[in-house]
This record gives structure tokens, C-alpha cells and sequence, in this order.
């Protein structure tokens, strides 16, 4: 046989070989996705309330999609540390990041510079929310938000709130609350929202908000007297306890929100499949309830909500950081 024809002979098996071997180095399409564990990034440390939710809701998602769900924590600048990772991973659905006001909505009103592109990243879902409460220490006379207004006027600058740290989601809500009722009361950042709650038991703040699963062990203990929750609907795990629109303040609404958010470029098909499994377990009674011990709600699935969600947050908190004068660089 001729070298021509010894080639000709060769080259269909060679091609077939080929091309097996191409297929199995390929990514994972979408009829496979995932086929390995999934990371999540989590924008603050071990132990919050953001951790708590995206390690429960982690679990539940994972179970769905028939994959490990491993979280890494990657606190630092308001989220934006964790949102830069993200934005640097690859788009095919193996890094995602546990998104919150920060990451999605505000860090591009506090920073001139961002080392990320909130609208670049690929918004997955919603998952849940945390309402804040706001619990006082030491002030006389004062039972609800109202009251606590009209202390506050009369003693302008006169109390002290302790929040998380300038920007934090506790702080926009003091400024908030602040807009809203006309009063002059003096923030004082922490490095955390523990010490800020601890400064309240302590009587070095008067006032702080954070999350009710925070906030409610020491108004049982008698340590803190919680004023009302910052939300539409009373909780379950405190259903005495006045919501802000009980109080005639409707627009004070805060609390620690969570989105699934995926690297720019993350195709559509990916998109879908994190979002069936995510509406699936975000069902499941048991996670439901698990989220309600912990005075966390779930929110709604899919990519219309989120987009609502976003754009109603970015007006609210654009004038709350404008009227406040609040910046971090």
C-alpha cells in the first residue's frame, strides 16, 4: 500500500480520536452542568447572619442540584472583595456569590472606585432577607419609633447609634430612619455588628439596629428594649413585637438581603438550571422553617423579582447615602 493511501486509511480513525478528545476536555455543557462541586462566595466572615443563610440555603440548593456547595468567606470593603473574585472566575457556573446590598446596589454609591462592575455580574435569584430591628438602651420614656423621634428631637445629636461600620447595612438603616423622621442622632462605626450590640448593652451607644436573632437575646435578658421591627410583617420567632408600618412608618424597611450571583458572561441555559433547582428547594417546608427560627425570610425566585428588588433598593438607598453625605473613599 502506498504512503497516499496508507494516509487516507488513517486520518477517519485520527479525526474520530480527535475529537474524543476534545469532547472530554470540553466544559460542561448544560445538559451536564454542574458535574462537580460548586464554590460560593460569601462577602463577610464565618458566624453572621449572611453566613448562617448562605450555608443553610447552600445546603438545600446543593441537595437539588445533586452537587457539594463549598462556601468561602471573603469579608473585607463592604463585599467588594468577594465581588472582584467573582468577577475574575470563569462564567461556567462552578464560582457563584452570595449577593447582598452591598455588593449589588450600594458599593457603587460609597465608592469612587470599584474594583468590580455590579452590572456586569449575572444575576441568578433572590433568596432571602433578614429584617433589622431597632432596640434602644437607657432612654426614658421612649416605647416605640415615634416616641424615640421626638426623644430625638428635642436631644439633637444628643444619642449615640452603633452600627456595623460606615456603609454597613445597620448604618443605612440609622441614616434612614434618620431621614425619615427629621432628627439628628451621631452614628459611631464598629467593626462589627456584636460590638456594636455589645456597646449598647454596655451604655456606650443608646441606639442600634442589626438582625432580630442579634438584637432579641438581649431584650429578653432585659439588657436591650427592641422598639419595632424595620419591615411589612411581623416575625414569627418575636410576633409581639411591632413592625415599623404597625408604627405608621412604612418606609423604614431594613434588613440583611441575599441574591445568587453569577460571574459576567454566565450562560443563560446555567442561569436556568441554577433557578429551577433554587425554586425547588426554596420550597422545601424544612428550609422554610429552619430560615424561620432564625427570623430570615425567603424571597422570591427568578430573575424578574431580582430585577424589581434591585431598582427599588438603588432608589431608596441613593437618597438615604445623598441626603447623609456618606462615602468610603
Amino acid at each position: 500500500m502506498s504512503f497516499r493511501s496508507r494516509l487516507r486509511a488513517f486520518l477517519p480513525s485520527a479525526c474520530l480520536g480527535l475529537a474524543t478528545l476534545l469532547a472530554a476536555s470540553a466544559p460542561a455543557s448544560a445538559e451536564t452542568y454542574p458535574d462537580k462541586p460548586i464554590r460560593l462566595i460569601v462577602p463577610f466572615g464565618a458566624g453572621g447572619i449572611t453566613d448562617v443563610a448562605g450555608r443553610l440555603i447552600a445546603q438545600y440548593l446543593g441537595e437539588e442540584l445533586k452537587q457539594q456547595i463549598i462556601i468561602e468567606n471573603r469579608p473585607g470593603a463592604g463585599g467588594s472583595i468577594a465581588a472582584q473574585v467573582l468577577t475574575q472566575s470563569k462564567p461556567d457556573g462552578y464560582t457563584l456569590l452570595l449577593g447582598t446590598v452591598g455588593t449589588q446596589v450600594v458599593n457603587k454609591m460609597l465608592y469612587a472606585k470599584l474594583s468590580y462592575d455590579p452590572a456586569a455580574l449575572t444575576p441568578v435569584s433572590l433568596l432571602s432577607n433578614s429584617p433589622f430591628v431597632l432596640a434602644i438602651h437607657g432612654v426614658d420614656g421612649v416605647h416605640d419609633l415615634k416616641g424615640l423621634a421626638a426623644y430625638a428631637k428635642a436631644h439633637p445629636n444628643q444619642l449615640n447609634a452603633g452600627s456595623a461600620g460606615n456603609g454597613s447595612s445597620p448604618h443605612l438603616g440609622l441614616e434612614l430612619f434618620k431621614l425619615i423622621t427629621g432628627t439628628q442622632i451621631t452614628h459611631i462605626p464598629f467593626k462589627s455588628g456584636i460590638e456594636a450590640v455589645n456597646a449598647a448593652v454596655g451604655g456606650q451607644v443608646q441606639v442600634v439596629i442589626d438582625a432580630l436573632p442579634v438584637i432579641q437575646p438581649q431584650d429578653k435578658a432585659g439588657r436591650l428594649k427592641m422598639l419595632a421591627l424595620a419591615a411589612p410583617k411581623r416575625s414569627a420567632i418575636a410576633p409581639d413585637l411591632a413592625t415599623s408600618v404597625d408604627e405608621g412608618m412604612p418606609d423604614f424597611q431594613v434588613g440583611s438581603w441575599n441574591a445568587l450571583i453569577a460571574p459576567p458572561g454566565m450562560p443563560q441555559a446555567q442561569v436556568e438550571i441554577l433557578n429551577q433547582a433554587l425554586e425547588r428547594a426554596m420550597a422545601q417546608p424544612k428550609l422554610v422553617a429552619r430560615l424561620a427560627e432564625m427570623g430570615i425570610e425567603p424571597l422570591p425566585t427568578g430573575l424578574a423579582a431580582y430585577q424589581a428588588h434591585v431598582k427599588a433598593e438603588t432608589d431608596k438607598w441613593y437618597k438615604v447615602i445623598q441626603a447623609a453625605g456618606t462615602r468610603l473613599d
